[in-house]
């Protein structure tokens, strides 16, 4: 999904979906010079690189590891190699998932030149635009016997005519191993896809299956290459990482940038204000696989990460400690609204779809518990932007 951009110097009132309203700032944007950046703000720029390197190589271990499950599901399709490969779907999720607060700043994720985040991680997704569905048998590039299947035409493919046009990335595969979800969501189920879809001997319950398994093999390659690529650019001495460092300041600009915009835009409103409103589970993030809990949970997390200046081995100065330099009782009200957005996203019963349900008035609630939790995390990083004087792009 791309996004058009506004700037705006300091304090901002909810994101909501789509638009922001402002509030009367404090504007030190001009004036920045004279604020005085604590001591500690060099080694907190330096410990979130290492923060990003480490997330980053995770989910390229984790792809791999994936990558390698689907090429066992489609050389040898079964029962056991589908469901192999779909808990290694789940478990590359869980460090890429926090590394989407590294987003929203134009680095090496989503810079507009080469950045790959829309090949890897887009959504919403047309399923029709890859295999077939539910009364279209035909329907898809994998049914398209003229259409051309290596890592190029996917590319080139990819939002191609429209931004759910998804052709590869997390939800291409995310669909081809699950399928449709086309149960009812009291049915506590997830999609159905059965493993014969890749079975080529005559047998297979769909049409295609060569093509099918190429295609699986393909997009799970390409994620390898593209979070390698990402990888790449934050190891130290790489041109991007040196570049960010040499300027802290600005750095930690696009650090709180990142940490605002998945806060209140994506994840509260992208994500679960938009599912909560439309009650349909065709809105939920990972639809197929019904793992939009976690999408949530994980989201959380990489802000907390990023604030404590801690994940998995690395640790040291956060973003936490640069703002108690400045101001101890902000710090303690955003360290205590972030924690509080992390157990809310906790809270959340599964399957995420039964959550957005019209007629579940609980599940409904703790969802908007949440997006107001993530809305008042997302005021109170505004606030230290407006301590520190910064400007922030926040889409419209």
């Amino acid at each position: 999904m791309s996004l058009s951009m506004k700037t705006v110097p300091a304090l901002a009132v909810t994101l909501g979906l789509a638009s922001a309203s402002f509030i009367g700032c404090g504007d030190k944007s001009e004036d920045s010079g004279s604020f005085a950046w604590p001591d500690n703000t060099d080694a907190v720029v330096a410990n979130y690189s290492n923060i990003v390197q480490a997330s980053y190589e995770d989910s390229v271990t984790t792809a791999t590891a994936m990558n390698t499950a689907l090429s066992a599901l489609t050389a040898d399709p079964s029962e056991a190699t589908l469901a192999d490969a779909k808990q290694a779907w789940l478990d590359s999720r869980e460090p890429y998932l926090q590394t989407e607060v590294y987003r929203f700043y134009d680095g090496p994720i989503d810079n507009p030149d080469d950045g790959p985040e829309g090949l890897i991680n887009a959504w919403p997704l047309d399923e029709q635009y890859i295999d077939y569905v539910e009364g279209e048998d035909a329907a898809g590039i994998i049914n398209d016997t003229d259409a051309t299947i290596d890592a190029d035409s996917l590319v080139e493919l990819n939002e191609a005519g429209g931004e759910k046009n998804i052709a590869t990335g997390y939800h291409a595969i995310e669909f081809l191993l699950w399928g449709q979800d086309n149960t009812a969501p009291s049915d506590n189920l997830a999609g159905q896809r059965p493993h014969t879809d890749f079975v080529r001997d005559g047998s297979g319950t769909a049409a295609n299956q060569e093509r099918r398994s190429t295609y699986l093999n393909v997009v799970g390659s390409l994620l390898v290459d593209h979070l390698t690529q990402v990888h790449d650019q934050w190891v130290e001495g790489a041109d991007y990482r040196t570049s960010f460092e040499s300027d802290s300041q600005a750095a930690v600009e696009k650090i709180l940038t990142g940490m605002i915009i998945l806060s209140g835009f994506e994840t509260g409103g992208e994500r679960l204000q938009a599912a909560l409103d439309a009650g349909d589970q065709e809105e939920e993030h990972s639809c197929f696989s019904d793992n939009t809990h976690r999408d949530m949970i994980q989201d959380v997390q990489g802000v907390l990460n990023v604030w404590n200046g801690s994940y998995g081995s690395v640790s040291g100065p956060g973003i936490k400690d640069l703002v108690e330099a400045v101001d101890a009782d902000l710090a303690g009200r955003l360290d205590a609204q972030i924690n509080e957005s992390l157990d809310l996203a906790n809270a959340l019963e599964i399957p995420f779809d039964q959550e957005i349900d019209p007629g579940n008035d609980e599940g409904n609630a703790r969802v908007q518990a949440l997006v107001i939790g993530l809305q008042a995390q997302e005021q109170i990083l505004f606030e230290v932007f407006d301590l520190f004087g910064l400007s922030v792009e926040i889409p419209e």
